[in-house]
């Protein structure tokens, strides 16, 4: 049974990040119980069913060696690559596994230190790597090149640049070096993003909404779209959707009443009203590419959460709750303290909740959200049991909401 299966799982994700700064993949992290039998044949065979052509592809990271073991006797060929880890093919019975399923046609990935790359007989084995970096290597890929002059004498040669390009990079926390591995070495992918130093190395300036978000919605508007769409494409940038309620609260517009959703600012504003607020924050906007993956990492967490928290529940609530997740991280963007941001808003008192005290209905999804980006089993397991969630619905909600995510194949 498909139940069985993603019931004894435990399953994390990391977005993996393209030199254009968009969405290139998703690495899955799957976790089993030490002494837990998995069908891994009918996890991917799950996966098969709920990935459309427009999913991201998919990066399959086996957190023991016995999962490993499985899915390299059992996937078809055409399976999601499957990262292997360095340190395991010291183990001669599992690099048989890897050879065979190398001639069986499955894509392999590498995954260890760019300081300790493999043997050419192992190395013949992976279509990719998922590449590390020792200090030494960080130091290497970030010293400029020698500036020659003239009349100068010869400098001493340098030390050749360590980045191998068409290759994946993680753990890459400077934005320095982010920019080095994917613009100038040729990097395939990033896997995670260093949203902390790109935030940091922004920290002068006001951050502001995205320009290409406010001029799809104000395209959207142009063309008449519906509701849905407007709030669809309001709720891709947490900034544009604070300043868009802080807005129609304002004494400005002069409504009687508190609006407490986008939704209803939307229904409360109109068509024209709304473009001409937009027109006025197009001048101002980001065209940062770096701050892209910042944003749709918030928007995927918001996703996850209105699907973690969905039971049959009506549109309204549904609505609270992707807001909740889209804004329980603004205080990282606009550099304040969460609760003084949501206080400017006539908000449900179950977001400050969730977002500010880590209590009420919505804070076990918001956490399980959060967990759910990392590869700590322990902390999701915690969270199953603390909140009463079923690992089955936990590890459906976050496949439907990776499949459901899109990515440019061009």
């Amino acid at each position: 049974m498909v139940q069985s299966v993603l019931g004894r799982l435990i399953l994390g994700y990391r977005p993996l990040w393209s030199r254009a700064r968009k969405l290139a993949g998703i690495q899955l992290y799957v976790h089993s119980d030490a002494s837990a039998m998995v069908d891994t044949a009918h996890l991917l065979r799950t996966l098969q069913e709920l990935w459309t052509a427009s999913s991201p592809p998919v990066l399959l990271s086996p957190q023991n060696h016995q999962l490993l073991c499985d899915m390299l006797d059992n996937a078809p060929r055409g399976a999601p690559w499957i990262e292997v880890r360095d340190r395991w093919l010291s183990d001669s019975t599992l690099f048989a596994r890897v050879k065979a399923a190398h001639q069986r046609g499955l894509k392999l990935v590498w995954r260890g230190e760019l300081g300790r790359l493999p043997e050419p007989e192992v190395a013949q084995c992976f279509d990719n790597s998922l590449l590390s970096l020792r200090p030494e290597d960080a130091v290497a890929a970030l010293k400029p090149p020698p500036v020659r002059t003239g009349g100068s004498p010869a400098q001493p040669p340098r030390a050749a640049n360590p980045l191998l390009a068409g290759q994946m990079y993680e753990n890459i926390e400077s934005r320095a070096l982010m920019e080095q591995c994917l613009d100038h070495a040729g990097a395939l992918a990033l896997a995670g993003w260093p949203a902390e130093d790109v935030l940091y190395s922004l920290r002068h300036q006001p951050q502001q909404p995205s320009h290409a978000v406010i001029f799809r919605l104000m395209k959207a508007i142009d063309a008449e779209q519906s509701l849905e769409t407007f709030e669809d494409i309001l709720g891709q940038d947490p900034i544009l959707a604070y300043r868009f309620m802080v807005y129609t609260n304002s004494a400005a517009l002069g409504l009687r009443t508190g609006i407490d959703s986008l939704r209803r600012g939307l229904v409360m504003m109109g068509y024209g009203s709304i473009g001409r607020w937009l027109s006025d924050q197009l001048p101002h906007a980001s065209n940062d590419p770096n701050m892209q993956p910042v944003r749709e990492s918030m928007v995927m967490r918001a996703r996850l959460m209105a699907q973690l928290l969905d039971a049959g529940i009506e549109n309204d609530l549904r609505r609270e709750i992707y807001l909740c997740g889209l804004l329980s991280q603004l205080d990282e963007l606009l550099g304040e303290p969460l609760g003084a941001i949501l206080r400017r808003l006539p908000l449900s008192e179950r977001i400050y909740d969730a977002t500010v005290l880590r209590t009420g209905p919505y804070a076990g999804g918001l956490q399980m959200a959060a967990a759910l980006e990392t590869d700590d089993a322990s902390a999701i397991r915690h969270l199953c049991e603390t909140h009463e969630m079923d690992r089955e619905e936990v590890n459906r909600a976050l496949l439907r909401v990776l499949s459901d995510l899109d990515v440019d194949r061009k």
